[in-house]
């Protein structure tokens, strides 16, 4: 009998390795086995799950599938990737084909893990059973890569061997035509949903629609996008182009999606934050600061953005100067030294987004601390805790 999620997490690894020594003499079989194991899958639990898989004398596919997946399920990318290397080895060696749901998840995994190759590999090697979840994430996984445009090519091609797409497939396919700037491309993709493949919109694609037309700097098309739908505008569909209107500097139109959205979504604190930064970035700074003054008298807190990153399944969180992480100085003084090279190459630092009462020095000091840097100088490596 599987502990269930009422006992307390030691106690159900201690049950796996009670069931791991006893199985050296029941000889369970390989279909108790997997049953145990995707059940602690289910729970979450990773550790006693690799436990009773590395016990198991024999693998089948769905062993093999239910330990790839609980890996990346719960995060742990690298261990799926080892895994499944492994796994390739047991198919060539077995004569057993992929089946096309590990390889759905495969795709997502290595897309996941930042390895576009890898999801093109598995993409290209179930071939003969690619279903619509394979071909949309693939197209997901492509756009997501910043690969827009070949996002689309695959989307022909999908739609030549006459594999339907669903509402998933289109809010890819739009997410890569927004990407990839190609507007008039999107807004046909968008009728094509509708009048071909008889799709309803949803607001995820209202949403990839205003996108699109904000980042091309066509705020007033996706302000009468806005005006035209049919279902009222949610908190992505106006956080969508209040964001363009922060990207290009347009204070009339960021005025009215941060009304609106403030009037769905009062203590969004991003709503305030986005509008005070457009104020700023135009250099109206005294209305940047009468929205900043409205937030705190309307008692909003700002939250404080978070940025991670997973290293050898270990997470790296970081917020901007918070200072939490146990190796902070060396990844300070790492940033340092990259910020003044780059500033040697010609880099100079666009402060006006800062508050504008501060020292330039401080300025750029806020900028090079931000969590998203901190995460990337985590991960290059050039670290010395790293190195």
């Amino acid at each position: 009998m599987l502990p269930s999620q009422t006992y307390p997490k030691s106690e159900r690894v201690e049950i796996a390795q009670k069931i791991v020594s006893k199985s050296a003499t029941t000889n369970l079989s390989v279909i108790s086995f997997t049953a145990l194991l995707d059940g602690y899958i289910r729970l979450g639990d990773i550790s006693p799950a690799r436990q009773i898989f590395n016990s198991m004398k024999d693998h089948d596919v769905v062993a093999w599938t239910a330990m790839i997946v609980g890996y990346v399920q719960n995060g742990f990318h690298d261990d799926a990737i080892g895994l499944f290397s492994k796994f390739m080895l047991f198919l060539l060696g077995s004569g057993e084909e992929l089946s096309v749901s590990v390889g759905n998840a495969l795709i997502t995994m290595y897309a996941k893990a930042g390895s576009i190759e890898g999801a093109k590999r598995v993409f290209n090697q179930i071939h003969w059973t690619r279903d619509t979840v394979s071909w949309t994430s693939m197209i997901i996984a492509l756009a997501q890569h910043g690969l827009g445009e070949e996002a689309i090519e695959l989307f022909e091609k999908m739609l030549t061997v006459e594999v339907q797409p669903d509402h998933i497939t289109y809010v890819g396919v739009l997410s890569a035509c927004t990407h990839a700037g190609l507007v008039e491309q999107g807004q046909g993709y968008f009728n094509l949903m509708q009048n071909v493949h008889r799709i309803l919109p949803t607001q995820s694609h209202y949403a990839c629609m205003i996108d699109l037309f904000g980042r091309a700097g066509l705020l007033q098309e996706a302000q009468d996008f806005v005006e035209k739908m049919p279902v009222k505008p949610d908190v992505i569909a106006w956080g969508a182009l209040l964001s363009s209107c922060k990207v290009h500097k347009n204070v009339e139109f960021a005025k009215i999606a941060a009304e609106n959205l403030l009037i769905i979504d009062p203590e969004n604190s991003g709503a305030y934050s986005a509008l005070a930064n457009v104020y700023s970035a135009c250099g109206r700074w005294e209305d940047a600061a009468k929205v900043r003054k409205l937030m705190k008298d309307r008692g909003v807190k700002k939250d404080q953005g978070f940025s991670w990153i997973q290293i050898k399944n270990k997470v790296h969180i970081f917020g901007v100067e918070d200072g939490l992480h146990p190796q902070k100085d060396a990844i300070y003084q790492a940033i340092a030294k990259l910020w003044e090279e780059i500033k040697k190459m010609g880099f100079t630092p666009d402060t006006e987004a800062v508050l504008h009462d501060l020292e330039e020095e401080l300025k750029e000091q806020i900028l090079s601390h931000h969590s998203e840097k901190l995460a990337t100088e985590t991960w290059s490596g050039i670290t010395p805790w790293e190195q």
